[in-house]
């Protein structure tokens, strides 16, 4: 119960409609689980199958020159290896659709610390009362974000770069740099909100840059959740935006700036 002199600013809704909202989410979260998880896989498995064509193309061609066994070998080969050198700077650095991996995990992985650091300084009683349905939230939101960084890892890992666990390098000194700023639970709801309107603004434009149909399924998933989130906290702050309002690009992060995070 607020006492006279505690002076928080008040979330806009109730505490049992921000517990049902909050259900909702964590409902349609396991409901996209097992088609992330098994999109992960897919795009996994179709990375090692081209890295392995590759790798056996050019084994071949680099063994037959080496052996210079006759012209007729190296005839027939001559127009695989023109092709094959033509092709190389396409395959020279990570595709679009793993520097998309990376950057989401490093989002993800941004958000995830976000709201533990929220809750923290909420248990240190820094944010003054913060009722239970917010940190519930709170803790579910981070919750989802952490299955997201492991989705985005698992595909990364799959073709065998290591995976991600620190934060978006762009991103993080901003937040953090906002995070001493924020005073109580109105503070904190607004900055989770600016975070997952970033996050669903670069879901949304990975679904144009990526090529797999699996990677593009796994952003398809993910971005209507992140998209809750944000929903939910308009909601908490008393905003209440149509759909189609904020559901854009605008502020999504360049999967480019992603390929410093890629490291064998």
């Amino acid at each position: 119960m607020r006492t006279k002199k505690d002076t928080t600013p008040e979330i806009a809704i109730s505490e049992h409609e921000l517990y049902s909202l909050t259900e909702e989410l964590a409902d349609k979260h396991q409901d996209t689980l097992p088609k992330m998880r098994e999109g992960a896989n897919e795009v996994s498995e179709s990375i090692r199958e081209l890295t392995k064509s590759k790798y056996g193309r050019r084994s071949f061609l680099t063994k037959a020159a080496a052996l210079g066994a006759g012209g007729a070998l190296l005839a027939a080969c001559g127009t695989a290896a023109s092709t094959s050198t033509t092709a190389a700077p396409k395959v020279a650095g990570p595709s679009v659709d793993l520097q998309v991996a990376a950057l989401a995990a490093s989002l993800e992985n941004l958000a995830v610390s976000t709201y533990k650091a929220g809750i923290s300084a909420a248990t240190a009683g820094k944010l003054g009362t913060v009722p239970p349905a917010v940190a519930n939230f709170a803790e579910t939101a981070m919750a989802q974000h952490a299955d997201h960084a492991k989705a985005w890892n698992s595909i990364l890992v799959g073709a065998g770069y290591k995976a991600i666990s620190a934060p978006d390098p762009a991103l993080n000194g901003v937040i953090n740099a906002d995070l001493g700023k924020v005073a109580n639970v109105v503070d904190l709801a607004k900055l989770a909100l600016n975070l997952e309107g970033v996050a669903a603004a670069t879901y949304l434009e990975a679904l144009y840059a990526l090529s797999s149909k699996s990677a593009r399924a796994i952003a398809a998933t993910i971005q209507p959740v992140e998209m809750q989130h944000v929903a939910i906290l308009n909601f908490v702050l008393g905003t209440y935006p149509v759909p189609n309002a904020f559901a854009t690009t605008t502020g999504a992060r360049p999967a480019g700036e992603a390929k410093s995070l890629l490291v064998k």
